[in-house]
């Protein structure tokens, strides 16, 4: 089925989760929950890991063969250090598909968003395959799409927050507007808000805290798998219209009489 599969950049994935490998109590639970999440694709941070397989790394957890690699550059505040964090993250073996962030607040973990264009559009015209975490900004997406990103990935609430889609209209408006990959990165708390988010028509999902902080997080990761399964089919179906009042749902002909 053509149709059910993630395109982005030039990589195929059937899983439409991304998921992130930070906040665990352990590798062992990253793994299974990883695992259990059905995710083709993990993000790292690249300046908070150790890149170095001889010492004990996260990468040593992670088979390559299994799982594709997005380096990413969290804790980047300027285009220099995300510029060369993926460059960093070539050099080390890790790919030329990129996360890039450039954080504008502190407080927020909100994207500088002129930074955020300025350093895609050095990374793109250096060879790298560029996802951009950006702010739910229809004008914005769109210009990430223009200078050669192979997906915007808008907030849908602050990272880490778990308040869900705060935005609809938003999401549903870049969805219109541009044609490559759109993928929700931060703010999906639970299931449900996975599969609202998928219901607006979303190609992806990336998270990391929903998954990793809950009491539960191989149950939760399973959860997600199937909420972003279930959010997907009914977006393809296509929900029935919303009605003020209410319609029959067996036929009035026929009725015997009383």
């Amino acid at each position: 089925m053509e149709d059910s599969l993630l395109k982005v950049g030039n990589k195929t994935f059937k899983s439409r989760l991304i998921v992130g490998t930070g906040k665990y109590a352990s590798f062992e639970e990253m793994r299974r929950a990883i695992e259990l999440s059905g995710a083709e694709m993990v993000t790292l941070a690249v300046r908070r890991i150790e890149l170095d397989k001889n010492k004990d790394s996260i990468l040593n957890h992670l088979d390559p063969k299994k799982y594709s690699y997005l380096p990413n550059t969290a804790g980047c505040y300027t285009v220099k250090e995300a510029v060369m964090t993926c460059q960093l993250a070539r050099e080390a073996g890790l790919g030329n598909m990129v996360k890039v962030e450039v954080i504008g607040d502190e407080k927020t973990l909100f994207p500088d968003n002129e930074a955020t264009l300025e350093a895609c559009k050095i990374l793109v015209k250096d060879g790298f395959y560029v996802l951009p975490y950006c702010g739910d900004d229809v004008v914005l997406c769109k210009k990430l799409e223009d200078i050669g990103c192979s997906a915007v990935m808008p907030l849908a609430a602050p990272i880490g927050s778990g308040l869900g889609v705060r935005n609809p209209y938003n999401i549903r408006l870049i969805r219109e507007a541009v044609k490559v990959p759109l993928i929700i990165d931060a703010g999906v708390g639970t299931a449900s808000d996975a599969c609202r988010a998928m219901e607006l028509g979303v190609d992806g999902l990336l998270m990391n805290t929903a998954i990793a902080g809950a009491k539960d997080p191989a149950k939760m990761a399973l959860a997600m798998k199937l909420a972003a399964e279930a959010g997907r089919l009914a977006y393809e179906a296509g929900r029935i219209p919303k009605k003020l009042y209410a319609t029959a749902s067996s036929p009035l002909d026929g009725l015997i009489d009383v």
